[in-house]
Formats: structure tokens, C-alpha cells, sequence
């Protein structure tokens, strides 16, 4: 991880788009008296978008597992199901 000045990256911006997109580095940008931000290649990017889904739906999950075993879960034959599909 690189920590840099904005007018550091400002003129040597290609330089760090290139670290960032071919050795996965990350940047940050440290802003006098603003709020810093971070620059990382756009495959990292969708990974943590990614993972950021799955955590979601793996949470889901753990709430349906819990609530099957606390006896809050629903069994419906797959003709029941199937029935319902249809309305």
C-alpha cells in the first residue's frame, strides 16, 4: 500500500495508475485539510463488490438456518409449492 501527496499523484498519475493495474497495489491520496481517498485497479474493485454480495446472502442464510431451528421455518410439499407457482 503506497501513501501519496494529491500533488504527488497529480503529476505522476500514470505512473501510480500503472502500479495500481499491473502489481495490485493500492494508493492512497492524502488531501490537506480534506477527506484522503483510495485508488485500486478496477478488478479489485469488482472483488470487493463481490464478497461485499456474498457477505450479504451468506447473512440471509444464517437468518433462514436460524429460523428453521427455532421452529419458524414452513414445509411445503413440492405439489404445494408448484401450486403456488400457478396462482
Amino acid at each position: 500500500m503506497l501513501a501519496v501527496t494529491y500533488s504527488t499523484i497529480r503529476g505522476n498519475l500514470k505512473t501510480y495508475c500503472d502500479q495500481v493495474t499491473d502489481n495490485n497495489e493500492t494508493v492512497i491520496v492524502t488531501r490537506k485539510g480534506e477527506k484522503n481517498v483510495v485508488i485500486i485497479s478496477l478488478d479489485e474493485w469488482n472483488a470487493l463488490q463481490k464478497a461485499a454480495r456474498n457477505a450479504e446472502y451468506l447473512s440471509k442464510l444464517d437468518r433462514s438456518i436460524a429460523d428453521i431451528q427455532a421452529g419458524r421455518g414452513v414445509v411445503k410439499t413440492m405439489d404445494e409449492l408448484e401450486a403456488m407457482a400457478d396462482e
